[in-house]
């Protein structure tokens, strides 16, 4: 990308007892869950950076997440449900974050909370002082160790007004199953606002002969943005009308931008 395309690194990421990191993209690294059969992207980006204890050292122009696949031998997830908006703003080392529970202004981050099913799921979690030792009073959450988040500037002595969340658009997915890429492109604001690329949809002529491309509408994709992750487990590949197949079992990138950071970067 830098030396065909001429960009600057993406991204910006945070490592504690580390130097910043410029990339590209990132890729998903996650421990293996029994539970966690059909994840959205946010629930993964969350759980890479939690695993890797990573931060975002700012908002990013554009976000390229690589999944958890090696071509088509290996693939942690027979299916991937799309997050049309990636909520990054607890992902941010440097912006406010508001309490799980009361959303005032949090003070204290739970590592153990992320990872201990009584508590939730999914989500990186952050208290206020008094929600903490409120939600921590029981035997089960008395062992967890909280991480002191630094209060920014602008937010001290208890100015609060609620947290400015920062949010991605999904725009593109990249996608292959055996031997090509194909990508799928976001061109409105609707669940079915899908466009289809395939750079081999066709070819005219033996080995001397040449692929046609073709781009072409796939509004089929939104009906199964909205099912729920349980019931989409069980849908079957190869039932799934058009090409949605391709987008929710091939995914291999995932690309988010903000037009607002765009202006700048």
């Amino acid at each position: 990308m830098q030396q065909v395309l001429g960009l600057e690194p993406l991204l910006k990421l945070k490592s504690e007892g580390h130097k910043d990191q410029e990339c590209y993209c990132h890729q998903i690294f996650i421990d293996p869950d029994d539970e966690l059969l059909v994840p959205t992207v946010q629930q993964l980006v969350e759980r890479s950076f939690h695993s890797n204890h990573l931060k975002l050292a700012e908002v990013p122009s554009c976000f390229i997440i690589q999944m958890p696949r090696f071509g088509k031998s290996y693939k942690m997830f027979e299916k991937i449900i799309p997050s049309l908006e990636l909520d990054i703003t607890d992902l941010l080392s440097e912006s406010p974050r508001g309490c799980y529970v009361c959303s005032e202004l949090a003070t204290q981050e739970c590592e153990d909370c992320f990872k201990d099913k009584l508590f939730s799921k999914t989500g990186l979690k952050q208290f206020c002082d008094i929600c903490w030792h409120q939600v921590h009073s029981q035997a089960s959450g008395r062992r967890h160790v909280s991480l002191a988040l630094r209060c920014p500037t602008g937010y001290e002595g208890g100015r609060w007004a609620g947290v400015p969340r920062e949010r991605m658009q999904l725009f593109a997915v990249l996608c292959i199953e055996t031997s090509h890429y194909v990508s799928f492109v976001k061109y409105g604001p609707q669940n079915s606002d899908w466009m289809f690329f395939d750079s081999m949809s066709d070819r005219h002529g033996g080995e001397s002969g040449y692929n046609i491309p073709s781009v072409t509408a796939c509004p089929e994709v939104g009906q199964y943005m909205d099912i729920p992750p349980a019931k989409l487990a069980k849908q079957s590949g190869r039932d799934m009308a058009g090409v949605a197949k391709r987008q929710f079992c091939d995914a291999y990138m995932y690309l988010y931008q903000n037009p607002r950071m765009a202006v700048y970067k």
